[in-house]
C-alpha cells in the first residue's frame, strides 16, 4: 500500500506539470499577441499622426493658393508705381505688407520657382507665348509658380524661346488659337 501514495503523488506530479506547461504555452501566446497588439497600435498611433499632419498641410496649401493671387497684384501694383511716388510713406506701407505676405509664404515653405533661362518643363512652367530665343528656354515671366515643401503649388507663365535667333527682329507671341501675331 505505501507504493500507492507514490504512484498517486507522481501522477499528481505529472498533471501538474503538464498543465504548467499549457499554462505557459498560453502565457506565451498572450504575450505576444499583447506585444503584437501594442505594435499594431503604436503604428496606428503614428500612422494617424501623419495623416494629420499632411492633411494640415494640404489645408496650409489651399490658403497659400488664396494668397498669391494678392502677391501677384502687389507685385504688378509695385511695378505701376510713379517713381514720383516711390519713396513716399502710403508706397513704403505697401511694401511692408508685401513683405508680410511673402514672409508668411516663406514660413510654411512655400517658395517662388526659378525659371529664366531654364529648359521648359511643363511639369513646372505653361508656355503662354514664344519669342525669338533659344529654343526651349524660359526666356520671360509673367506669373510666377511656387511650391511647398518640395510639391507644385502652381505653374508659371513663361515665355519660351522658338529657336529663332534674329536678334532685335520682331516678336511673334502665338495666340489661343496658335497663329503667330505680331
Amino acid at each position: 500500500m505505501a507504493e500507492e501514495p507514490i504512484s498517486q503523488e507522481q501522477d499528481s506530479i505529472v498533471a501538474l506539470s503538464k498543465a504548467l506547461a499549457e499554462a505557459e504555452e498560453k502565457a506565451k501566446t498572450y504575450l505576444a499577441d499583447a506585444q503584437r497588439e501594442r505594435a499594431d497600435y503604436q503604428n496606428l498611433k503614428k500612422r494617424t499622426e501623419q495623416e494629420k499632419q499632411e492633411y494640415q498641410s494640404w489645408a496650409n496649401a489651399e490658403v497659400m493658393r488664396l494668397l498669391l493671387p494678392i502677391v501677384d497684384d502687389m507685385e504688378r501694383a509695385f511695378s505701376m508705381v510713379d517713381p514720383e511716388f516711390e519713396d513716399s510713406s502710403w508706397v513704403e506701407g505697401f511694401r511692408i505688407i508685401q513683405q508680410n505676405l511673402q514672409d508668411i509664404l516663406r514660413a510654411h515653405g512655400c517658395t517662388p520657382l526659378e525659371c529664366i533661362g531654364q529648359q521648359f518643363d511643363p511639369n513646372f512652367h505653361e508656355a503662354i507665348a514664344y519669342e525669338d530665343g533659344e529654343e526651349g528656354t524660359v526666356i520671360s515671366e509673367h506669373r510666377k509658380g511656387y511650391t511647398m515643401k518640395d510639391k507644385l503649388l502652381r505653374v508659371s507663365q513663361v515665355t519660351v524661346g522658338n529657336g529663332n535667333h534674329a536678334g532685335a527682329g520682331s516678336k511673334h507671341h502665338k495666340g489661343p488659337d496658335n497663329e503667330a501675331t505680331e
